[in-house]
Formats: C-alpha cells, sequence, structure tokens
C-alpha cells in the first residue's frame, strides 16, 4: 500500500485529455449545478478531479469530480480563467476498484442535515444577510430558504418579512332576518 495521498501530487491536466468514466450513477439536479458553477466561479476549483491514467490513451479518466468537469466544458469563461486545465489527482487501481471509488466518493458527501442548515440559515440572517443573498450564496429556493426559517421557530428570522393577507375578508349584505327561517326549519 502506498504511503501517500493523491491529493499532495495534484496535476495541472488540459480539459482535452481528460474524460468521463462510463459507470459513473451519480445526477446532480440543476440547482445543485447552478449552485457548484457559482462556487467554481466564486471560489475557483478548491478540490481536484480524481483520476485514473490510461497511458496507452494519454488520457485520464475521472474517478471522481465530473460534474466539476463539466463545469468547465460549459462556461467558456471559467475554461479561459484556468487556461483549460483542471488540477487532477490519479489513483491507481483497476477497473471494479475505481468503480468502487466512484461510489464511495460519491455516497461519501452525503447530505445536509436540516436541523444544521437551519441554524446556518438562523446565523447567517443575525449576522444580516437579506433573502436574496442567502438564495444566491446557498443555492436555495424561497420555499427551501422559508422552509429552514420554519424549522428554527425563531421569530427574529421573520422580522424584516412583509407578509400578504391570505384572503381578503368580503362583508355581504344579509337578508332580511327571518326571511330563510322556514326553509332552514325544513
Amino acid at each position: 500500500m502506498s504511503t501517500y495521498s493523491p491529493v499532495y501530487r495534484v496535476r495541472a491536466v488540459p480539459l482535452e485529455r481528460i474524460r468521463a468514466n462510463a459507470y459513473n450513477p451519480n445526477a446532480v439536479a440543476p440547482p445543485e449545478m447552478a449552485l457548484l458553477e457559482l462556487s467554481i466561479r466564486e471560489d475557483g476549483y478548491t478540490m481536484p478531479i480524481v483520476c485514473y491514467y490510461l497511458p496507452e490513451e494519454d488520457m485520464y479518466e475521472i474517478v471522481d469530480g465530473y460534474h466539476r468537469y463539466t463545469i468547465m466544458l460549459s462556461c467558456a469563461d471559467i475554461r479561459e480563467r484556468e487556461n483549460g486545465l483542471l488540477p487532477v489527482t490519479v489513483i491507481e487501481k483497476d477497473l471494479s476498484n475505481r468503480m468502487a471509488s466512484t461510489i464511495r466518493h460519491n455516497r461519501a458527501r452525503g447530505s445536509h442535515s436540516i436541523e444544521l442548515m437551519s441554524n446556518i440559515v438562523a446565523e447567517l440572517v443575525g449576522a444580516g444577510m437579506g433573502d436574496a443573498w442567502i438564495l444566491r450564496h446557498i443555492g436555495m429556493d424561497k420555499e427551501e430558504l422559508l422552509r429552514l426559517k420554519q424549522v428554527t421557530g425563531l421569530a427574529a428570522l421573520f422580522k424584516d418579512v412583509e407578509f400578504s393577507e391570505a384572503w381578503e375578508l368580503k362583508v355581504y349584505e344579509t337578508d332580511t332576518p327571518g326571511e330563510h327561517d322556514e326553509a332552514e326549519a325544513a
């Protein structure tokens, strides 16, 4: 077994020498892809793409990082900023172990705890960040933000929110008293 982790040997690899694998079952919904693009746009590439090197083709096949790769493929400005290079780490494993690595990487990311996300929203609101800022920077939609605010049960999270009336009270002229008493009694 190797005594180092691949992350200590990050390589800058031209986009043209990287390709997707044929077995990744992971899919990312459009809102999360938009958030990933924003993350890469705002923070740059902070995590390398994990690949396996195919010497006979002089290509790198993705084990983990397909969606980060597709962001560069689809965003010319990001590709230009990065000079067409992606940060890559290389693992040395046979195909079945690469497949297992892909699944481990996908599953290890897990999902966000509602309670912890609610706490983050509460802290952001407490720090003076408005709903628009939270929606843009955290990648939520309005309904999700509302649900997370509701989970906390903190009235402070709604202090600056204008509420519309859910219904209008309509006042109707009443009929003459006793006019329908017989019909109702029948």
